[in-house]
């Protein structure tokens, strides 16, 4: 789907939602701590061509690279030092601007650049605000790429180089990239994906040896339920990310072993969510989630899970599990007393003898293709500075973005492993399928997997009528897309 059809929707949805109440926002948009949004409006009518700009070659400019400016070009420290410019840079990390994580880089980065002034906004429902800005050109100089489609990535920002060049000095160089081989985003932490859980609680429960299996795990929940006072996996249901935005991320090789299906072979088969009978693919995934509510090994009431109060309740050991990416473990470390006690295990599939997990930037920096010389330069320049130098990435926790930075991220008895990219000509048709279906997979499809949890809870659906009809919408949705089923 195009931005330009992605923002019709959005704002046809945010008049009638005006219209209805005025106020109110989702508070749980951004993947960390609410904050107050800024309600920022957009005219559709002013939005770029995004369709035309792409239709034209678009992605074949290299605006920063014919300039002269790469990422690689810059000597940090040694370049562009005299240079006097204010940018700005849109984020969602709203939690990080309030406790005095950002404002402290930034100072940090002006001892060596202090010509360059800063100016930052955390944005709380940053997936939908983003696009709305985007599409305005309402946003400065450096924000975090949202789900815009890959024709459109040189229409609104700047190369950092090419793929090639940039998998030098960073990992997923590739993850937005257009046809020419240009690299676009730079992630400021990477996730791994496995389960977040509290050491001290499965010791208690007389849980030894970590599961590794959709039974041992729901096996080693229900021994915590009869052993320990704890929840033992906390769904996080109200906050709503925390459904589709966490479990949608373990589709792909952490399920099936196969780093090509999510991005190559998912578009293309008839029954992605079909039952394997041997604990993997998408539908054991899932399954957990039905099973772990069916079985009472959740909280007493999902409706009133509080996600800021989650943090000290796991450091604490009242809770057992929850499944969130590598970004979580900093968080639920410093929420308590207890930190040695918070570990992270693989997600509890294994195909032929091995578990996977797989590996991925978060939200990526872009720089705006439309700033002035001098901002393209100062924006370039903070935000290799952020990726090399700040030490964001692994005061978060996360998986390394940057190959020449210190890290202090394990991830022990787990083949970790990429999601490759879709094939050329293909890397719109997920998104296609996506806003065609309504299940949004790795897009925010909470609904979806809240769906999951309130049919067991409740005995309204079974697991089975839930699988049925996603694959009736995925199919349903091929045909619309005329996208050819291969598997």
């Amino acid at each position: 789907m195009k931005l330009k059809k992605v923002l019709a929707l959005t704002l046809a949805a945010a008049m009638t939602l005006s219209l209805a109440a005025c106020g109110g926002s989702d508070d749980g948009g951004a993947a960390e701590a609410p904050a107050a949004a800024d309600d920022t409006g957009a005219d559709e009518t002013e939005a770029p061509a995004a369709d035309d700009a792409a239709d034209d070659g678009a992605e074949a400019e290299a605006p920063a690279a014919a300039s002269g400016l790469t990422y690689a070009s810059i000597n940090l420290g040694e370049d562009y030092k005299d240079l006097t410019t204010t940018i700005k840079f849109i984020h969602h990390k709203t939690d990080r601007e309030e406790d005095g994580t950002i404002p402290d880089l930034i100072s940090k980065f002006n001892e060596v650049y202090p010509g360059i002034t800063v100016e930052t906004e955390g944005i709380t429902d940053y997936a939908e605000d983003s696009l709305l800005r985007l599409s305005a050109g309402d946003w400065g100089d450096v924000m975090f790429i949202p789900a815009i489609d890959a024709a459109e990535l040189p229409t609104y920002f700047v190369p950092y180089g090419t793929v090639d060049e940039m998998s030098e000095y960073v990992n997923f160089a590739d993850q937005w990239k257009d046809a020419a081989g240009n690299c676009y985003g730079i992630g400021y932490m990477g996730n791994a994906q496995g389960v977040l859980y509290n050491k001290k609680v499965f010791a208690d429960a007389g849980v030894t040896e970590l599961p590794k299996t959709p039974d041992e795990f729901i096996a080693a929940l229900q021994a915590i339920k009869d052993n320990t006072d704890a929840i033992p996996l906390y769904t996080n249901y109200a906050a709503g990310w925390t459904m589709g935005g966490a479990w949608d991320g373990y589709l792909g090789a952490i399920t099936n072993g196969d780093e090509t299906w999510l991005n190559q072979k998912f578009i293309h088969e008839a029954e992605p969510f079909k039952d394997h009978g041997d604990g993997t693919g998408p539908y054991a995934l899932y399954k957990i989630l039905y099973d772990a509510t069916a079985q009472g090994l959740i909280e007493d009431d999902y409706t009133t899970t509080d996600w800021e109060g989650c943090k000290p309740m796991i450091n604490n050991g009242e809770i057992g599990a929850m499944v969130l990416g590598s970004w979580a473990v900093a968080q639920m470390k410093a929420a308590g007393d207890n930190p040695d006690d918070i570990g992270y295990m693989p997600f509890p599939i294994t195909v032929n003898g091995q578990q996977y997990a797989t590996a991925g930037p978060d939200y990526c920096y872009g720089i705006n293709a439309n700033a002035s010389d001098d901002n393209k330069a100062a924006a370039m320049v903070f935000v290799k500075w952020m990726v090399e130098e700040s030490g964001w990435c692994d005061l978060e926790g996360g998986y390394p973005i940057s190959k020449t930075a210190p890290t202090s991220f394990v991830f022990d008895g787990v083949n970790v492993v990429n999601n490759v990219t879709s094939l050329p000509g293909e890397e719109d048709i997920m998104n296609e399928l996506n806003s065609e279906s309504e299940l949004s997979f790795n897009q925010g499809g909470d609904a979806k997997v809240q769906r999951i949890v309130e049919a067991a809870a409740t005995g309204a659906e079974t697991y089975e009528d839930i699988m049925a009809d996603w694959t009736a919408a995925w199919n349903a949705a091929q045909e619309e897309c005329g996208v050819e089923v291969l598997y």
